[in-house]
Parts: structure tokens; C-alpha cells; sequence
């Protein structure tokens, strides 16, 4: 049985449309990491936790909320949300860089991938977004308590 992803997919390899020129190209979280790394010694994580991503373009990839772009990521959008509370837009998931977490970088949020097809025509995804002030400082500062056999708070 053909399908009409199936015949999507089809021209896509023939060359007559470009089914996969969009989609799910961005990375969940690319700041702070090595592949990102703008530090002077090679400390990418402890030079750029979370409150500065936002003032730093990266340079491989780019990150953001439920984002697309095009396959070759020159041109990308995602979702900004503010719930009236928080002190900044949400932009990007909010995660610990290697030395603030008690087992190397992580996000700390909820979020899920529901469904897609290969050519990105269908796309859902699932962000638990906080309806009060998200607790960044409270995650960094008990994360930085904790050892490395206490399990990470997420």
C-alpha cells in the first residue's frame, strides 16, 4: 500500500520536490557545549551557563524551542513563550552546564517528541512549560549540593 508519505518520500529522492528542504533540524540545547565552545581555554562549559545563551550566537547549530529550519540550518524558527512570571522570554530549554550538575550537563525540563514523518509534513511535540517563575537558581543551587551518587533533581 502506497501512502501519501510514501510518494512524498518518492519525489523527494527523485529530485521533482523538496520534501525534506524543512524540518526538524534544530538541536534541543546547543549552548554551552564542547561543539560550541568560545572559551579561551576550552571550557565550554563553565563559560557559558544558561542565563548567557541568550546574548551568544552559536556557531555549528543553533537551539530553540520546538524548532525548525532548512537542512542546512541558514535560516531557523522556534517558539519564544513568556508566562507572565519568569524574568526572561523562553527561548531554549533550560539545562545545567557540566560543572553546575551532579552528573554533567542536563536539561531540566519536560518536553517530549510526540510524532513525525520523515519528510517533517507532520510534527508534534509535547514542552511542559511552567505556569509560575521557573526555579533556575533553585536547580543550580541544589544540583551544585549533590554528589555523584545522589541522584540528579529534575
Amino acid at each position: 500500500m502506497t501512502t501519501a508519505e510514501h510518494t512524498r518520500l518518492a519525489e523527494d529522492d527523485a529530485g521533482d520536490a523538496e520534501w525534506k528542504n524543512w524540518g526538524r533540524y534544530l538541536s534541543e540545547r546547543a549552548w554551552g557545549t564542547v561543539r560550541e565552545d568560545f572559551s579561551e581555554h576550552g571550557t565550554a562549559w563553565a563559560a557559558v551557563p544558561h542565563d548567557h545563551a541568550s546574548g551568544r550566537a552559536c556557531r555549528w547549530n543553533e537551539d530553540g524551542l520546538a524548532g525548525i529550519s532548512d537542512r542546512r540550518r541558514f535560516l531557523s524558527f522556534a517558539v519564544a513563550l513568556w508566562n507572565g512570571e519568569d524574568t526572561i522570554l523562553k527561548e531554549r530549554l533550560f539545562g545545567l552546564s557540566g560543572p553546575e550538575g551532579n552528573h554533567g550537563e542536563g536539561v531540566k525540563e519536560v518536553y517530549y517528541y510526540l510524532d513525525a514523518t520523515p519528510t517533517h509534513r507532520h510534527l508534534r511535540m509535547l514542552y511542559k512549560y511552567a505556569q509560575s517563575s521557573f526555579p533556575c537558581d533553585e536547580l543550580v543551587a541544589e544540583n551544585g549540593k549533590r554528589g555523584w551518587t545522589i541522584p540528579s533533581m529534575n
